[in-house]
C-alpha cells in the first residue's frame, strides 16, 4: 500500500507544445515506415515493384521524387516544430497535419487490415497534432 500512494505523488514536468507537435510528427514518420515495410508483405506487391508499379503510378524519376518529398516532410517536421517562430510552426502543423489525414482518408478504401489500423493510428496523429497546435497556449504580457 506504500508503493501505491508513492506512486500516486511522482514527480512529472509539463512538456511544452513544440516537444509534443514533434513527438507526433515522430511517431507519424515511424507509422508511416511501418505501413510501407509490411505493405512488401502483400501478395503480389514486389511483383509488382519489380514491374514498375509504384505507390503514384508507373515508377519514373518524377513519382519517386513527389513520394520521396511527402514523407521527407513528416520526418523534417520533427525539426522544423522545435525551430521556427511560434506563429509559423502553429499554423504549418495545423496545415500539413490537415493535407496528411486527407492523404489517409484517400489511401484507406479496399486496403488491408495493417494498413486499416497504421491509417486510423495517422488520422488520430493528425488530428492530436491539429488540436495541440490549435490549442497552443498564449503567453501573458506582464
Amino acid at each position: 500500500l506504500g508503493d501505491l500512494m508513492a506512486a500516486a505523488h511522482l514527480d512529472d514536468l509539463k512538456v511544452h507544445v513544440r516537444i509534443k507537435l514533434s513527438a507526433l510528427w515522430a511517431t507519424l514518420t515511424f507509422c508511416y515506415l511501418y505501413g510501407d515495410y509490411f505493405g512488401l508483405y502483400v501478395p503480389g506487391k514486389l511483383k509488382g515493384i519489380l514491374a514498375g508499379d509504384g505507390p503514384l503510378g508507373p515508377v519514373s524519376q518524377n513519382t519517386l521524387v513527389a513520394t520521396s518529398i511527402l514523407l521527407a516532410v513528416p520526418g523534417i517536421m520533427v525539426f522544423l516544430s522545435l525551430v521556427l517562430p511560434p506563429k509559423f510552426v502553429r499554423w504549418l502543423n495545423i496545415i500539413l497535419a490537415a493535407f496528411y489525414i486527407v492523404i489517409m482518408v484517400l489511401t484507406m478504401p479496399g486496403a488491408w487490415s495493417f494498413y486499416l489500423l497504421l491509417g486510423a493510428l495517422e488520422i488520430a496523429i493528425g488530428l492530436l497534432t491539429i488540436w495541440y497546435a490549435w490549442t497552443w497556449p498564449k503567453r501573458t504580457l506582464a
